[in-house]
């Protein structure tokens, strides 16, 4: 299965952003109209939860509702509040060593994937990541040496909040540290369970447990599968294997003592590496975030990708995944 994945760069919304939507919004158009136009929340409904609980994205928001070309689908769309459910597996750890590192897998349909990475500058925070409805984010990290990344955590349960990718733009445009980072996300509402780990500059870091019915539990785990304090939905946990994966994690943090490079290979090996793509979703990339120095590499089982948060470089690969 080949891939063509592109790096985009833009300081400021603008024409490169309203490309990127002309060429994305007839996908997720179908998608979050999927339930019906009626079933999404308005616009004022929108407009007025993102003035609530993420007021600082409002100037961003406008802007690219604008060129989106101002349509009431759109901006709807963009705010990303009470957006259709939608589900993936992942993998995510933060690796304690001389350079802190946070790894990820994820792991999701191809078929509903941007193959994007993007740098922006929007209000003079510099946001490198992996982007999802268009100005959302997977996984990512700031200019401060903030680094996030997420996995679905387990849960059937939908309910009142923002698709989390909005909620992850939120903290790396408004957070420099993992402490102000677990005040945002126990304090914004997402739609579903997730798990959001968070590493800083200062080493500090932390999971969180976002849940669309109870208050989120910020952890001192490094650790995150598809499940949150126990396992709640045991099909998607037998599935996804969410407490084999947490358990081979675990214990090469704390038995094997693996090198930088051991640990981060071990995400390219299953049991962390899916090729169950014919089942829905298997593993679209592995992300290494060393938020200290700046850097992020994306790694594929035949590729690398590294990127520099101070010297990014426009690009596009063509990118083989084993099936």
């Amino acid at each position: 299965m080949q891939h063509l994945w592109r790096s985009v760069d833009e300081v400021e919304p603008g024409p490169k952003w309203a490309g990127l939507f002309a060429e994305y919004w007839p996908d997720y158009k179908r998608w979050w109209s999927s339930e019906s136009v009626e079933a999404r929340p308005t616009y004022w409904q929108c407009y007025q939860a993102l003035k609530h609980h993420m007021p600082e994205l409002l100037v961003i928001y406008e802007q690219l509702c604008e060129l989106a070309g101002g349509g009431d689908e759109a901006a709807r769309f963009l705010s990303l509040y009470n957006p259709p459910p939608y589900l993936s597996g992942c993998s995510q750890a933060v690796w304690t060593g001389a350079e802190p590192v946070l790894v990820r897998n994820y792991d999701y349909s191809p078929l509903a994937f941007d193959r994007l990475i993007m740098r922006t500058g929007w209000q003079g925070r510099t946001v490198l990541g992996t982007s999802d409805g268009l100005w959302g984010l997977v996984d990512g990290m700031n200019d401060a040496g903030l680094a996030i990344s997420l996995t679905f955590g387990g849960r059937h349960v939908v309910g009142d909040g923002f698709g989390v990718p909005i909620i992850l733009r939120y903290v790396l445009q408004t957070c420099e540290t993992t402490e102000q980072a677990a005040a945002v996300l126990a304090r914004v509402p997402s739609h579903m369970s997730y798990n959001v780990t968070v590493l800083d500059a200062k080493r500090n870091y932390i999971t969180a447990y976002m849940a669309p019915d109870r208050p989120t539990l910020i952890t001192k785990s490094a650790v995150a599968t598809n499940h949150q304090e126990k396992v709640e939905w045991a099909a998607h946990a037998r599935f996804t294997a969410t407490v084999e994966r947490e358990r081979y994690l675990l214990q090469r943090m704390t038995m094997h003592r693996d090198t930088e490079e051991k640990f981060i290979s071990a995400f390219l090996k299953p049991p962390l590496y899916s090729s169950a793509f014919a089942d829905g979703f298997g593993t679209l990339y592995t992300a290494i975030y060393r938020p200290r120095l700046g850097q992020m590499e994306l790694r594929w089982p035949l590729g690398t990708w590294p990127f520099d948060i101070h010297n990014f470089v426009e690009d596009q690969r063509m990118i083989h995944i084993p099936v």
